[in-house]
């Protein structure tokens, strides 16, 4: 695989279309791509949420009952919830954009997911013991990479902001004769 020019990401030649193929890989992307202050924290979070994931998986590859990974799954649960308040601090600049509510959900549906794998089974002779939940591999990793893409799209929103020239502000655009009219009819539906 060969870097194409301006990419910061490994290019695929069967496909000729950047790819990552491991959280490990997704990892080292955030960690070389961010450039302001707050971009390196969400990055370095997103990588430490990564390889919790990884881990997990290749437990769940080798266990065949999720009971088996249960430690590791909550220390997910717990990478996963300090990185969620790390991007509940980010700035208005953050919070502004689509992408940010579409990450939140998603990390909230991720921490959905893992709790209803470490549900108890309960005794089976309780009359309201819940069945375990049965989250088959393929869709716990799905759903851990679709959650790490929402906020590699939210990474990259706020880059494409950042990187846009500012625009001139509402107040400067406005001239000073539309503003007297503005104030003047203020007055008037004041009275």
């Amino acid at each position: 695989m060969a870097a194409a020019p301006n990419s910061r990401l490994v290019i695929d030649a069967s496909t000729q279309l950047p790819s990552i193929h491991s959280f490990d890989e997704l990892s080292q992307f955030l960690r070389s791509a961010m450039a302001d202050e707050e971009s390196l924290q969400l990055a370095e979070g997103m990588g430490i949420l990564s390889v919790s994931i990884e881990a997990v998986l290749s437990r769940l590859k080798l266990a065949a009952a999720p009971a088996e990974a249960a430690p590791l799954l909550m220390d997910l649960m717990t990478t996963l919830r300090e990185h969620r308040a790390l991007v509940i601090g980010l700035s208005p600049v953050w919070r502004g954009l689509y992408e940010y509510a579409a990450y939140l959900a998603a990390l909230n549906n991720f921490r959905v997911l893992i709790g209803q794998w470490l549900l108890p089974t309960g005794q089976p002779e309780a009359p309201n013991a819940r069945p375990a939940q049965d989250i088959p591999l393929d869709d716990f990793e799905l759903v851990a990479w679709r959650t790490l893409g929402e906020g590699m799209l939210l990474v990259d929103m706020y880059e494409q902001l950042g990187n846009q020239a500012p625009a001139e502000s509402v107040s400067d655009a406005l001239d000073p004769t539309r503003v007297e009219r503005a104030r003047s009819w203020w007055v008037r539906l004041r009275r």
